[in-house]
């Protein structure tokens, strides 16, 4: 039994986060281009309304999704067959490159798959055979989806965020989670509303933006998730990191200034390291704060 072998259930969950990993690069390619779609065809229809005549032409109507139409090389065009498609395998068995065109393929591809593969192994060695793993995988995948999509177009779309929310509430109510019911509820509110106060008030002071309405959904649905008790080392932990390394990459790596950084990419990495570690990692804050 799985439930008797930590090792072998790890593994299991490692092969299982590969082919997640697999289906995560889909997503996160696709679903901003649907998200596109989706606004392009509602400001048709709006400026079609508003003129009172015939609807613009819209762009061909052609299914996309997350399924169709079927994963193909963005060079040639060549459709990838499903030996090619072997996570992080076929990428080595390929050398990286096309089997038709030879155009090289982004590196991010297996490191997304290897990555989730990773995060998922880690995740069943630390809560054994339960059904907390189940949840935590759900959270963690979903993490890192949001991850690569703020880092690529600064966006975490709410059909991630939203769900991920209410299915932390969700596993709270079934007792199957990391925190009571209360605690989660008041966490969605208080994450939600932390980063909101911070926002108004950074505009009020500055008249800038320092952040985005997906920022106050992902930590609320952290708050969800963990409750209300882990917020302070999530944001604070979120905060150091992306402050370190926003300074990093603008004393070494010539990054400007004044050119925004996600922050969604900090707070999913504190949410996670919460998620695992989060007693341990009050405890050692309190420490140092002396109290």
């Amino acid at each position: 039994m799985l439930s008797a072998q930590p090792a072998v259930f790890a593994g299991t969950i490692a092969l299982l986060g590969l082919v997640i990993g697999s289906f995560l690069n889909v997503v996160i390619h696709r679903l901003p281009i649907m998200l596109e779609r989706t606004w392009q065809t509602q400001a048709r229809e709006v400026l079609a309304g508003d003129d009172g005549t015939a609807a613009l032409t819209a762009e061909s109507a052609d299914t996309y999704n997350l399924v169709t139409p079927r994963s193909a090389c963005p060079s040639c065009g060549a459709q990838i067959k499903a030996w090619q498609n072997i996570p992080v395998l076929s990428y080595l068995f390929l050398r990286g490159r096309c089997a038709e065109c030879g155009t090289s393929i982004g590196l991010r591809y297996p490191i997304v798959e290897a990555v989730t593969a990773l995060l998922s192994a880690l995740v069943a060695w630390h809560f054994g055979y339960s059904l907390e793993t189940a949840g935590a995988l759900l959270l963690t995948w979903s993490l890192v989806a949001l991850t690569v999509i703020d880092l690529d177009h600064q966006l975490l779309p709410d059909s991630i965020t939203l769900p991920l929310l209410w299915l932390g509430l969700l596993f709270a109510l079934q007792g199957a989670a990391f925190t009571d019911l209360r605690s989660a509820v008041i966490g969605a509110m208080a994450g939600y509303l932390s980063l909101w106060s911070i926002y108004h008030l950074f505009k009020l002071v500055t008249g800038k933006e320092g952040m985005g309405y997906g920022d106050f959904k992902l930590l609320g649905a952290l708050g969800a998730w963990l409750g209300w008790q882990l917020l302070p080392v999530v944001i604070i932990l979120s905060a150091l990191v992306g402050a370190v390394t926003g300074i990093a990459m603008i004393v070494f790596g010539g990054r400007d200034s004044q050119r925004p950084m996600p922050f969604g990419p900090f707070l999913a990495a504190a949410g996670f390291a919460a998620l695992l570690w989060g007693q341990a990692l009050t405890t050692a804050y309190r420490q140092i704060a002396g109290f």
